[in-house]
């Protein structure tokens, strides 16, 4: 056999060998098969799954608020905290899918079953901060069993709340000027929804009605308001009653900041007037409790009708503040938000029914 015929067999084998080396180099070069982790002597992790676990990390910079449960079913605009209230790196939503994503979740109180079976099934995230949200006052929130030891922060109208939801607040003027009120055509006027002969409001009303003209509005008197119709009215008003619907330390609504905003002077029953004072100071309004009974107030608001000088006189404060009134649920979910990146510690509410309904 000729010498030749090894060389003609080896010269294709070789150069095959060559190709095939060139090809597997370039191609190792620009593609990594789902195995390459396992080559390097990792778990087998494809790209496509290291991709999902960074889109589904936790972004640190984003302080993100999961509204679990819309207060009374009122849907609002979430995404304002940036362009309305100038709070900055907050993620407000409503999307249940990003529960294990989100800082803290916000539970309405008065929208939380009774068996509790409205609340997430899935595990707390251990970051993760539940919020009981309740804005009413002990006697209209049902105390509900279970929910003693659930949270972990309050959002409520009290002082000794972890993040305070006042109705409203005292904040500097612009301009320090004397604030010329609204011109008045009524007395006292009294906007109210909810009757109840029970209500200590009722009764002191049905007392104070026999001595002065009260002008009545709301739908327990049939001459509904429209939020067109009320800053008119009740700027048309020397004074407000302004009358909660039950007698609790800190509850004080916006049927007292209102009033007070429009320039019309607020008649108070409620709280104490010394825990009225610690929000606002104390000749900016009237309190019942100043008064040995209704006919005394009412005579007092007939003098003060026919004395401008004095009349007056409940609007010096507005010369350095005024009145703020909130109105905007979204508002509350950016103060969540702001209070969340100024506390990182953990907390816990051991006992939510001794502190709110004692």
């Amino acid at each position: 056999m000729s010498s030749t015929t090894p060389n003609k067999i080896l010269q294709p084998l070789l150069v095959t060998v060559v190709i095939l080396g060139c090809f597997m180099t370039i191609f190792f070069t620009y593609f990594k098969p789902s195995n390459y982790y396992w080559l390097n002597g990792q778990s087998t992790v494809s790209p496509h799954q290291v991709k999902s676990s960074i889109s589904t990390t936790k972004n640190e910079s984003v302080i993100t608020v999961l509204v679990w449960l819309w207060p009374f079913g009122a849907r609002f605009a979430l995404d304002v905290c940036s362009s309305k209230y100038n709070t900055e790196g907050c993620f407000i939503t409503a999307d249940r899918n990003l529960y294990k994503k989100s800082d803290a979740v916000v539970f309405h109180h008065r929208d939380i079953h009774g068996d509790l079976s409205n609340l997430p099934s899935q595990q707390r995230p251990s970051f993760q901060k539940w919020i009981w949200l309740n804005l009413e006052s002990p006697t209209h929130s049902p105390l509900l069993p279970g929910l003693n030891t659930l949270f972990n922060l309050t959002l409520n109208y009290r002082q000794d709340s972890d993040i305070k939801a006042t109705y409203g607040l005292i904040v500097p003027a612009e301009t320090e000027e004397d604030f010329v009120p609204p011109k008045k055509d009524k007395l006292v006027c009294w906007i109210v929804s909810n009757w109840s002969p029970n209500h200590a409001r009722i009764k002191y009303y049905n007392e104070l009605k026999n001595h002065i003209q009260i002008q009545l509005y709301g739908r327990a008197f049939r001459r509904y308001l429209s939020n067109e119709d009320y800053a008119p009215i009740v700027s048309s008003c020397k004074f407000y009653l302004s009358f909660e619907n039950s007698i609790h330390v800190d509850y004080i609504t916006e049927k007292f900041y209102k009033p007070l905003s429009l320039g019309t002077v607020p008649v108070a029953l409620g709280t104490t007037r010394q825990n009225y004072e610690n929000f606002i100071q104390g000749d900016a309004f009237i309190h019942v409790d100043d008064f040995s009974s209704p006919k005394e107030l009412a005579e007092y608001l007939l003098f003060m009708d026919k004395t401008q000088d004095m009349y007056l006189r409940f609007f010096k404060w507005r010369r350095h503040f005024k009145s703020y009134p909130y109105d905007s649920w979204a508002e509350r979910m950016c103060h969540v938000c702001v209070y969340l990146k100024l506390h990182k510690e953990y907390k816990s509410i051991n006992n939510l029914n001794k502190w709110y309904w004692g």
